[in-house]
């Protein structure tokens, strides 16, 4: 029988379901004529309008459901994912909390902290609402353990159509004339690639889309279930590939010491000192809502082809559902918890999140922005759609691989340093 090494996360997740201290919270207010049940609700969420497309839902459902009240917490991405892991371990999960799905809900399922969904998706068929690709992220071993919610994410180049159309600059379809475009950016003075890797998942978004374009997503997928290894030609050639551009200086200076999470990537291509950015679907709202004077300034393009390697370029990377939302196995409140959840992607949510930028995970969408249009339509021609490779991983192997790309990204490391490392933690998961 195999075991698995757990990561600190895993490990205080079963440490915590043993203590028997999973409890939702179940905290009551007192209001007239009787008592007022408590729904606490934790989400990333935190550039607007994101937020305030949350909050009015919860207020419509408040008022549909009088006797409850919707305690909101937002953190912080990097943040949350300690934040959750304390709570998990002092026994105060709340009744809604979120994770990116793959590895990290798996472990959530094995610790016996989530509720089984399935039920509420069967109601009324309320499952025909959503896209098949989003269902079958949040599905473990048959079991719908998500609410696929936020937005049907995927990375992209997100590019300064102003700085392209002063160099000339075609957007590029192939691996080679996006290095083409980067010689010239540079030899104008303007920083190719804006990146902020302090939080270690932006790196990372070069390192998973490359080894696709170059072999496909077998390698991943095998070295994924032990039939390969993460040492496999595509790893490395992706690694050489990442390093001959910081060589190049196709990246800004500092980018390890950078924080996403506060803007100060977004603040190079804000002011034009960078052209272009890898970065999530989401960033389209990121923009509209920090920023919207430079929404007309922006332009979006899969990433391009690897016209030495023979993978799809069609292909894409993500999630069809990027937050997936899940309700505690132990919250006292889980019917109305998933009722909650309901009104995120109810119609005025839907309209809401639409009209921020974002593509919800739902069928019969009418899709009007042109920028958004983009993603979307890149999303449907799909072949394949890779899920985030720090999110198909356990906690403990993602963490590994995390660290050494950024290792990777200040050239500390070689590339065959990088993949023996990658590939010795996931050898360890998985005996």
């Amino acid at each position: 029988m195999k075991t698995m090494k757990r990561s600190i996360i895993a490990a205080v997740l079963v440490c915590a379901a043993v203590a028997g201290g999973l409890g939702g919270c179940k905290k009551k207010e007192a209001v007239a004529g009787g008592t007022r049940k408590a729904i606490e609700f934790w989400h990333i969420q935190n550039t607007e309008p994101a937020p305030t497309i949350i909050e009015n839902a919860v207020k419509r459902f408040e008022a549909a459901n009088p006797d409850y009240r919707v305690n909101i917490t937002v953190t912080a991405n990097d943040s949350y994912k300690q934040k959750i892991a304390v709570a998990i371990a002092s026994g105060q999960v709340p009744d809604v909390f979120m994770s990116w799905t793959g590895g990290t809900t798996n472990e959530y399922v094995k610790a016996g902290l989530l509720s089984d969904l399935t039920p509420y998706f069967n109601a009324n068929d309320y499952k025909a609402k959503f896209l098949d690709a989003g269902l079958a992220q949040a599905t473990v071993d048959g079991k719908i353990y998500g609410f696929p919610c936020e937005n049907a994410a995927i990375e992209g180049v997100w590019y300064n159509k102003e700085l392209f159309a002063r160099y000339n600059i075609a957007v590029p379809g192939t691996i080679g004339e996006l290095e083409a475009a980067c010689d010239t950016l540079k030899a104008n003075g303007i920083i190719p690639f804006s990146l902020a890797n302090m939080t270690k998942w932006t790196g990372m978004m070069y390192y998973q889309i490359l080894p696709a374009r170059h072999s496909g997503l077998s390698p991943f997928m095998n070295a994924l279930n032990g039939t390969g290894s993460f040492e496999d030609p595509a790893f490395i050639w992706a690694a050489e590939k990442i390093q001959s551009w910081v060589r190049k200086g196709y990246f800004n200076d500092g980018f390890n010491g950078l924080d996403e999470d506060s803007g100060q990537s977004r603040t190079l291509l804000y002011t034009g000192q960078a052209a272009m950015h890898l970065q999530g679907s989401w960033f389209a709202s990121t923009v509209q809502g920090e920023n919207p004077a430079f929404i007309d300034k922006i332009g979006f393009f899969n990433f391009p082809a690897d016209e030495t390697g023979t993978g799809n370029a069609k292909t894409v990377t993500g999630t069809i559902g990027d937050n997936f939302y899940h309700v505690s196995s132990r919250s006292a409140e889980a019917d109305k918890a998933f009722e909650m959840l309901t009104y995120l992607l109810d119609e005025q949510s839907v309209t809401d999140r639409i009209a921020a930028g974002r593509i919800p995970p739902v069928k019969g969408l009418t899709i009007t922005d042109p920028l958004v249009k983009q993603v979307f339509d890149a999303i449907l021609e799909a072949p394949d759609v890779q899920l985030w490779y720090d999110q198909s991983l356990t906690p403990e192997v993602a963490e590994v691989m995390l660290s050494a790309s950024q290792e990777l990204f200040g050239l500390s490391v070689t590339p065959q340093e990088f993949a023996k490392r990658w590939a010795d933690a996931q050898k360890d998961a998985l005996k």
